[in-house]
């Protein structure tokens, strides 16, 4: 058996010097087969494989024409073979994410055979990168990530540059670098249950897409990559360790920025105008019907958790059944009654909770209560969806008692950190009086470096100010 397997080249050995080879390797991942316009006009067709061996050896393997008619259907993904009467090419970076200098090509040549399973042989192969070292790695690159979800958003429908309708989930995630980055999950990733993203679990990405845009550093999972939650890997479980042990509480560099409120690609943040409290008091008395963005740094000073001494609910039942009823596509959202029918979609189905609270925000010269929204709103209370929705039940069975304890848990975040907040204000009409609906969309840590830039912006133009009065 030993010489048997010492007849197998390494992965890590092949190179364009050799011609005579025959290597065994797992196939980690298949491509889907597609069709290319050859020489003359000939119709070509392709298919390509990530094949890993027992060594640790990863490298792309692609199967042209002919070959594609003799091995498509017999290599499956998970599966062991031997591979031998291949061309070796150094490997384009373009298109292949793996580390090694070379590729593998295949025609009618080929000889491909299938194996029993190699227990030595891993399922999938990682080259962790601490998100720190993104920081300064030169971009785009395709890199794995290991790290603990801090935050997650709601699944979205975008527009492909083909047009196409895409679906999408944006989450954050962090590592013991101290160091966060959002990540962009896709199609049937993006569309797991929200449970699944709770609760800070930590996850491994394989095949991450990095790039960068005004500053700002954020991934894509690529479809031929792999997210997995429960991992063994050891940097999983020190990661989890480190979240465990006071991770969760530090301060964390965040490479995903957008006008300075960090840690997502915001186009609300984007837009939004940097203000104070005092500035959407002011902004507050012209305002259109059209909304207008505002972006500031408040503390949050209290929660409205009780109306004219009776309990104020702070969660809600909705429908997370898709707008269009399309699978995939945007949900609901609007609340349901007891029994979780929902009177927009005419039918019962999947609910969450989702949080509504009215906040006092309090700045360096003014304060003000505002509507704040679900995901701005579980920022504001350091919890889950589901961990409100439980509370308020358990307070609900113990009665009064039950209640003290929850704004007890919520006091706790009285006066914390600051928080950047994204402001949305616009002008409505209520029983055919205009007022002012000023709105919390999105919270997040305030970005020191990002701040300090601007209040040291902001000094230099008061100075100015003064300068030129004087003169």
């Amino acid at each position: 058996m030993a010489s048997t397997e010492q007849a197998f080249l390494p992965i890590c050995e092949l190179s364009a010097y050799q011609s005579k080879w025959v290597i065994k390797a797992r196939v980690t991942d298949k491509a889907p087969l597609r069709t290319f316009a050859g020489r003359g006009g000939q119709q070509g067709q392709v298919f390509s494989v990530t094949l890993l061996d027992a060594a640790g050896g990863e490298i792309k393997a692609s199967f042209f024409n002919t070959a594609v008619d003799m091995h498509n259907a017999k290599l499956e993904k998970g599966k062991c073979f031997t591979f031998s009467k291949g061309s070796i090419k150094v490997a384009d970076k373009r298109y292949n994410n793996t580390n090694h200098r070379y590729e593998l090509t295949f025609d009618k040549e080929a000889v491909v055979e299938p194996v029993s399973d190699d227990s030595s042989i891993e399922t999938i192969k990682f080259s962790f990168v601490t998100l720190k070292a993104l920081q300064t790695k030169s971009l785009p690159c395709v890199v794995d990530l290991c790290g603990v979800i801090t935050s997650f958003k709601p699944i979205q429908s975008v527009t492909g540059r083909d047009s196409q309708e895409l679906v999408k989930r944006e989450i954050t995630i962090a590592d013991d670098t101290a160091t966060s980055m959002v990540v962009a999950l896709w199609a049937d990733r993006a569309k797991q249950e929200d449970s699944i993203f709770e609760g800070n679990p930590v996850v491994t990405l394989k095949s991450v897409s990095i790039k960068e845009w005004q500053g700002s550093r954020s991934g894509s999972l690529l479809q031929s990559g792999a997210l997995t939650f429960k991992s063994t890997a050891p940097e999983a479980k020190r990661i989890e360790q480190w979240w465990s042990q006071g991770g969760s509480s530090q301060e964390l560099l965040q490479l995903s920025q957008t006008s300075g409120l960090g840690g997502g690609d915001s186009s609300r943040a984007r837009n939004a105008t940097m203000t104070t409290m005092a500035g959407v008091r002011l902004a507050s008395d012209r305002l259109s019907s059209q909304p207008e963005l505002f972006s500031l740094v408040a503390r949050v000073a209290l929660v409205q958790t009780r109306k004219q001494g009776e309990p104020q609910p702070l969660h809600y039942m909705a429908c997370q059944e898709p707008k269009d009823g399309k699978p995939g596509g945007l949900p609901c959202n609007k609340r349901v009654d007891e029994s979780n029918y929902c009177a927009s979609c005419n039918k019962s189905g999947k609910v969450v909770p989702r949080v509504n609270l009215r906040c006092r925000f309090v700045d360096y010269e003014d304060q003000a209560w505002m509507t704040t929204f679900h995901e701005a709103a579980l920022k504001v209370l350091g919890m889950s969806g589901e961990e409100v929705r439980a509370m308020e039940l358990a307070a609900g069975e113990k009665g009064e008692a039950g209640r003290e304890e929850l704004e007890a848990a919520i006091r706790k975040h009285y006066f914390e950190k600051p928080l950047n907040i994204v402001v949305r204000a616009k002008l409505d009409t209520y029983n055919g009086e205009a007022r002012p609906n000023v709105t919390v969309v999105e919270a997040r840590p305030v970005n020191y470096g990002e701040h300090g830039r601007h209040m040291l912006k902001a000094i230099h133009s008061m100075l100015n100010k003064e300068a030129q009065a004087g003169a």
